[in-house]
């Protein structure tokens, strides 16, 4: 069942497969395959093979195996395309897992529940994905060369029988093999159940599929299965084969290639008219873009409209992270982030739409309230880390968090703008990011190892939302101030933390470690979920005062350390100076 090759570069595949009773009284394997017919689908979501093989002592075997794969396919292309295929894959098969071991646990018997093993492939952009659980297995044929990429799940007891150490919906909780692989075109993937690789051997099935690439592969897949039943298998017998016939190039997205063939608007002035809208006043003017508030002339709506800089013209990474801003606002639904709106189709001009916010930019919040109090802080981090959140949820992250790009409206809830620097995980699988990429945020918000290597998680965004309380606090930052956006200074920067003490002494001393912990320059000394330190800027964390008890005073107190040590020094040098002058009587 081939493909239908597109005129555009695009992923394409052929693939076939058997799957036969054989000697059993019903099928408990199940094989499906799904190729998406929109593009969009194809690109973001990609193409997925899945098999699967029923516990054969469970009298719901079948019913468990074709659960998995149906239900598996069903809603891994229901979720976001900003997740990542690892991402929704892994929250897919935790959930399938659950509800067949409850449902098998509701029938009373151990040996009676839902249980298959499950093994999938998943093509996106120029990479395959492996998921893999239990005794199915899946090999690949390259150059010639034919490898097993999955390993069995099982034991071999005193009898010398197998059995299986993991499956789908055998016990609560769940662990799958995943991995990545470069996809080449010519690429030849089998996928079997144990009632075909028990009986054929890997040379032999080998030889099967490396001299087989002229013969159909419907044809080729039932001959596989009836040899593996010619050599004595019991069981029922699965197939599946799929060749990779096409990979695409790496070009710009849809979304991008729409931005990339537009045009910068001009500079524009108060009663201007771009396409359906009126400028009503300019809101800011810089190097990288224009913003403006302008009325729908349809609906008399008031929106914001953010245009690029003309100097930006033939910057097309910048113009492509532009596009992303508009793409990431449609795919977030938050009242705790910017909505964004569809420009024109038909538009000749580059440019984003999005809500009008009434309100204050924290920043501005800050110089209002130079010396808050606690509560009032605790309460944006608390509004701010729920935002955050809603990033995380999309498999997002924000990247540039920093007083500037976050908005205190009148009625005093927080909200995220400035989408520009969000990397998606969904997207970066179909086009990665350069590692050459600089980072795209303030240095002094921005987390070390973000400036370092340009990778940052959900933990790198937490550092920013505390650094920004920590700034709220003080009105200084936890470590020495970065001038500019230097990037060679942020990486060569000393991270030593300054105690909240040295600034404001009415901040509990206990308020000052969830902070130190937040803004730590090691990820992995950071809170690893941000309700953890959401939850210590109201409650004294135990764990953490007792590690500062038991720790040397240098670590604990260092400026008190140091006086001390000075203090020291000068009466023993006090001590031998009268020492020397009494002797010297």
């Amino acid at each position: 069942m081939p493909s239908q090759k597109e005129k555009q570069p695009q992923l394409s595949v052929t693939h076939a497969g058997s799957s036969l009773t054989g000697a059993r009284k019903e099928n408990q394997d199940a094989i499906l395959v799904k190729v998406p017919e929109q593009q969009d689908a194809l690109v973001h979501k990609g193409i997925v093979a899945c098999i699967a093989d029923g516990v054969s002592c469970s009298e719901h075997s079948q019913k468990a195996s074709h659960t998995a794969v149906v239900q598996f396919i069903n809603d891994y292309y229901a979720t976001p395309d900003s997740w990542s295929i690892k991402h929704a894959a892994g929250k897919i098969l935790t959930s399938l897992n659950s509800w067949l071991y409850v449902e098998g646990a509701k029938k009373g018997l151990s040996h009676n529940g839902l249980v298959t093993t499950f093994s999938c492939l998943i093509f996106k952009s120029n990479t395959a994905h492996l998921f893999h659980v239990g005794d199915t297995r899946i090999y690949r044929l390259r150059d010639n060369k034919f490898r097993l990429l999955t390993q069995d799940h099982q034991r071999i007891n005193f009898g010398k029988s197998a059995y299986l150490t993991r499956a789908l919906g055998m016990d609560s909780k769940l662990e799958v093999d995943y991995q990545m692989l470069s996809l080449r075109e010519g690429d030849r993937f089998i996928l079997t159940s144990d009632g075909v690789h028990d009986f054929i051997d890997e040379r032999s099935l080998a030889e099967f599929t490396r001299t087989s690439h002229n013969i159909d592969l419907d044809e080729l897949s039932r001959e596989i299965c009836n040899q593996a039943l010619v050599n004595g298998s019991q069981d029922n017998l699965s197939c599946l084969i799929l060749d990779v016939t096409h990979l695409p190039r790496h070009s710009a997205l849809e979304h991008q290639q729409r931005i990339l063939s537009r045009t910068i608007p001009p500079a524009m002035k108060t009663g201007n008219q771009i396409d359906n809208y009126r400028v009503d006043k300019v809101l800011y003017e810089g190097a990288r873009s224009h913003v403006y508030q302008v009325t729908e002339l349809s609906s008399d709506k008031q929106m914001v409209l953010k245009a690029p800089s003309m100097q930006y013209s033939e910057d097309r990474s910048y113009l492509r992270h532009f596009s992303n801003e508009a793409w990431v606002g449609s795919q977030i639904n938050s009242e705790r982030v910017m909505k964004m709106y569809p420009t024109p189709r038909e538009s000749k001009f580059i440019y984003q739409l999005c809500e009008l916010i009434e309100g204050i930019t924290l920043r501005q919040w800050m110089y209002d309230n130079p010396r808050p109090d606690l509560h009032s802080v605790r309460v944006i981090i608390d509004e701010l880390v729920k935002a955050v959140r809603v990033f995380q949820r999309a498999d997002m992250v924000h990247r540039d968090l920093k007083p500037e790009n976050v908005m205190i409206s009148h009625s005093g809830s927080v909200k995220i703008i400035d989408l520009g620097a969000v990397k998606v995980s969904g997207l970066e699988e179909i086009l990665p990011e350069s590692p050459e990429t600089i980072p795209l945020g303030a240095v002094n918000y921005i987390a070390p190892e973000y400036i370092q290597t340009g990778n940052a998680t959900t933990i790198s965004d937490l550092f920013s939302v505390a650094v920004i309380g920590y700034e709220m606090l003080t009105g200084q930052l936890p470590y020495k101030e970065v001038r500019g956006q230097n990037l060679q200074s942020a990486r060569h920067t000393k991270w030593e933390y300054r105690p909240i003490s040295q600034c404001r002494d009415d901040i509990p001393h206990w308020i000052d470690l969830a902070f130190k912990k937040a803004t730590h320059h090691l990820p992995q000394r950071r809170y690893p979920a941000l309700s953890e330190f959401t939850a210590d800027l109201y409650t004294p964390n135990k764990l953490l005062q007792n590690e500062v008890k038991e720790s040397p005073l240098i670590q604990r107190r260092p400026v008190l350390f140091w006086k001390a040590t000075t203090l020291m020094a000068i009466t023993v040098a006090l001590l031998e100076l009268v020492y020397i002058y009494t002797n010297m009587q």
